[in-house]
C-alpha cells in the first residue's frame, strides 16, 4: 500500500469530504477519488460508500484510516529522532489560539522564538461558535483549546492533548456592587442577579448552568455576548454581572471588580491539541515547550501579584 494513498484516506476520515481533502492537499476532487479507488483495489475490500452526494468510510475504511494515523506517527517519530542528531528545531509551526489564550501566551512565545534560529511561528486566532477545537487540528500544528475536562472524542480521534494551565473563573461585578465587599461570593448570593451570559455551550455558560442546578433556579440572562471586552463594559455600566476568566480580566480602573466563587466548580483547562504525528516534529515540540513555559509564567505571576 502506498503511504500517500493512506494519507488521503486518513484526511477523508478527519475532514469528512473529498472536496475538503482536495483543497487541503492541493489536488482535484477527481484525483483524490481516483487515488482512493486505487487503494481500495489494493486492499480488496470497500473502503468508502456513497452517502447522499458524498462519500463516507466503511468499517474497513475507518480501521485503515486509524492505521494510517499510526503510520504517520511512526514516520514523524523516526524523522524527529534523526533531526535531534543533525540539527536544532527548524521550520514553520502553525498555531491556532482563542482570544484570551492568545493574550496570555502568544506574546511571550513570539519573543522567545526570536532566539531560535530557523524556527517560525505562524499565528491564527479562532473563537469557535460551538467550541469543538478538534476540527481545527487538520489545518494547524498546535490548537490551543479550552475545555472542562478532556472531551472523549479528542482521544477517540487519536489526538494528543497536552495540559498547559488551569484558569479559574470569577464573578465580575460593577464597582460599588454590594457583593464587592466580600472576599468570595456564594451561589446563593447570585440568585436574583441579572447576567451577561456567554453563547450557549461555552465554558462560562456551563458555569451558569451549574449555578442554576445548585440554587434550583435558572440564572436570569439578559444578554449573551462572546467578546469579553464588551462584557466588561456592560458589567461596568451596571447592565448585569458576568462570569469571566481570572488571568485576562481587567479589574483595575475600568469600573469592575472580580470575586472568586465558592462551592461551585468554576474553572477551565487550557490545552495544546495536536495530531499525534505532528506532535513528534522537533519544531512543534519546541513551540509546545515555549507554550508550557509561558503558561507556567502566567500562573506564577498571578499568584505572586495576589500574595502582595
Amino acid at each position: 500500500m502506498d503511504v500517500r494513498r493512506l494519507h488521503l484516506l486518513r484526511e477523508l476520515a478527519d475532514r469528512g469530504s473529498v472536496t475538503a481533502v482536495a483543497e487541503a492537499t492541493h489536488r482535484t476532487a477527481s484525483a483524490v477519488s481516483q487515488q482512493l479507488k486505487v487503494l481500495e483495489a489494493e486492499v480488496g475490500v470497500p473502503l468508502t460508500e456513497r452517502h447522499g452526494r458524498g462519500l463516507v468510510l466503511t468499517g474497513a475504511g475507518l480501521a485503515l484510516a486509524d492505521t494510517a494515523r499510526r503510520i504517520a506517527l511512526a514516520i514523524e517519530s523516526a524523522e524527529a529522532l534523526w533531526h535531534e542528531f543533525t540539527q536544532s528545531p527548524q521550520g514553520s509551526v502553525s498555531v491556532s489560539a482563542f482570544p484570551t489564550a492568545g493574550q496570555m501566551l502568544l506574546p511571550g512565545v513570539l519573543i522567545a522564538v526570536r532566539d531560535e534560529p530557523g524556527l517560525e511561528v505562524v499565528l491564527t486566532d479562532h473563537d469557535m461558535p460551538l467550541p469543538d477545537f478538534a476540527q481545527l487540528t487538520p489545518d494547524y500544528d498546535i490548537v490551543i483549546a479550552d475545555s472542562q475536562g478532556v472531551p472523549a472524542h479528542w482521544e477517540e480521534h487519536g489526538l494528543r492533548c497536552v495540559p498547559l494551565m488551569t484558569e479559574p473563573f470569577d464573578v465580575a461585578l460593577p464597582a460599588g456592587h454590594p457583593l464587592a465587599e466580600k472576599n468570595v461570593v456564594h451561589g446563593s448570593d447570585l440568585v436574583d442577579a441579572d447576567w451577561i451570559g456567554a453563547p450557549e455551550g461555552y465554558p462560562y455558560d456551563r458555569v451558569l448552568e451549574r449555578l442554576g442546578a445548585a440554587v434550583g433556579r435558572e440564572p436570569r440572562i439578559v444578554q449573551r455576548i462572546m467578546d469579553n471586552l464588551i462584557v466588561e463594559r456592560l458589567v461596568a455600566a451596571g447592565v448585569g454581572i458576568a462570569i469571566l476568566p481570572r488571568f485576562t480580566t481587567r479589574s483595575h480602573g475600568n469600573g469592575i471588580v472580580t470575586r472568586p466563587i465558592t462551592g461551585l466548580p468554576a474553572e477551565r483547562q487550557i490545552s495544546a491539541l495536536m495530531r499525534a504525528d505532528r506532535a513528534e516534529r522537533p519544531s512543534v515540540r519546541r513551540v509546545l515547550e515555549l507554550l508550557q513555559h509561558e503558561a507556567t509564567r502566567v500562573v506564577q505571576g498571578y499568584r505572586t501579584v495576589g500574595e502582595r
